[in-house]
């Protein structure tokens, strides 16, 4: 009987870990549900929303560019760091379309994925040669994600990052 009271007492103690280990497991995500409904709380107030996102959008490194939703595409947002990546002043933009970063170089075969996608409310990823303000070519890696209320599409941000100076 030693043997057997030695194997069960290593099941046991095996048992007990993945007990302590599924536990803390659960504690962690319970944390993370209420990391997240807290988030949600906080943003549930408009307000706070608002702030959150100028925050946000306003610290970002990366360039932020929203567009409405009409077929034309036009820019209704460019934060700081949009200038800084492209030369334009978000000022100048409100009004027109991302186009104005394309030129010769820019690869058609990703505008017309990008083109599908908006069309069709799906995300887009990607990188392309876009030009900057005064002319010179970069590589410029981005996101764009609808922007939802329900299921409509109210409009479209896309979030840019130069690749490298070609």
């Amino acid at each position: 009987t030693p043997l057997y009271s030695s194997a069960a007492s290593d099941v046991y103690k095996r048992q007990s870990k993945n007990r302590s280990a599924t536990n803390n497991n659960l504690y962690q995500l319970k944390r993370s549900l209420k990391m997240a409904s807290t988030i949600e709380s906080s943003i549930g107030n408009p307000k706070t929303s608002m702030a959150l996102l100028k925050v946000l959008a306003e610290n970002s490194f990366d360039s932020i560019l929203v567009t409405d939703a009409t077929a034309k595409g036009k820019i209704i947002y460019a934060n700081k760091t949009f200038k800084k990546l492209t030369g334009h002043d978000p000022s100048e933009v409100i009004g027109k379309t991302p186009r104005i970063l394309q030129g010769v170089g820019t690869d058609k075969k990703v505008i017309e994925r990008l083109s599908l996608a908006l069309k069709t409310g799906n995300t887009f990823e990607g990188k392309a040669i876009n030009y900057k303000k005064d002319g010179t070519p970069f590589i410029m890696f981005w996101r764009v994600r609808p922007i939802k209320v329900g299921k409509t599409i109210e409009a479209w941000v896309a979030i840019q990052r130069e690749g490298s100076v070609i």
